[in-house]
């Protein structure tokens, strides 16, 4: 029930609303400096994951920023004291968290579209839209390269020991990045990249829950702020 819910309202927004939230949620996080605010959001932000129905792939990703927190966690501590420490930490992991949400429930062509009705350039919008879809497929190309060449018993391991072999997994997946450009380039060509009289297959159109939910955040938000400026 949960996740149709989720699923309504993610379809419901406009992605420049989505866009807007994105950027409450990220003042919102960046002027929270207790880990019982920061608890808080990411509590609300792992429901809404789980809402989505991406929880296995946010607990997949986490592996990459957990590390990452925890590093930076460690530099402000030793410059700091350990409180910031824990602070930065949790905080760069809500941050990276916000993020998620957003480009877990937001399709990149959508978001792109938008953009170019908002007057962002169509090819600004387009490197956008396309970093955005090929990150993954990418990252699926670099696991197959791994894998083959694990296979052929080269040890690419994690570690100093196996730097002088890692030529054998970069040499093939920037060959595969730069044919996959390839393909793109053709594909953009013959499709009449940038020519003029572009139309859209979707109306994005802020209504008016769009604009409620956004008036409703910015007076959260702009609260939020006012009391810890008086707290403060």
């Amino acid at each position: 029930m949960l996740d149709v819910q989720c699923s309504v309202l993610i379809i419901m927004f406009d992605p420049r609303t989505k866009l807007i939230l994105t950027f409450y949620c990220t003042v919102l996080v960046i002027a929270s400096q207790r880990l019982t605010l920061l608890g808080s959001e990411q509590a609300v932000l792992l429901l809404f994951i789980i809402g989505i129905s991406e929880l296995k792939t946010y607990l997949r990703w986490l592996r990459l920023v957990i590390p990452m927190s925890l590093f930076f966690g460690a530099v402000t501590w030793w410059s700091v004291n350990a409180d910031a420490g824990a602070v930065a930490a949790f905080k760069l992991l809500t941050l990276t968290t916000v993020f998620f949400s957003f480009f877990a429930c937001t399709l990149p062509e959508d978001l792109a579209d938008s953009l170019v009705k908002m007057g962002v350039p169509f090819t600004a919008a387009f490197v956008l839209s396309a970093g955005m879809n090929f990150v993954p497929v990418i990252g699926r190309k670099a696991r197959d390269v791994l894998d083959a060449q694990r296979a052929r018993g080269i040890p690419l391991e994690p570690g100093w020991r196996a730097l002088r072999h890692y030529p054998a997994f970069l040499g093939p997946l920037l060959i595969q990045a730069f044919q996959l450009a390839e393909d793109l380039a053709e594909a953009m060509e013959t499709r009449g990249f940038g020519c003029p009289g572009r139309t859209f297959l979707k109306t994005y159109q802020l209504r008016f829950y769009d604009w409620l939910v956004i008036s409703i955040g910015l007076i959260m938000l702009s609260g939020f702020i006012f009391a810890s400026y008086l707290s403060g």
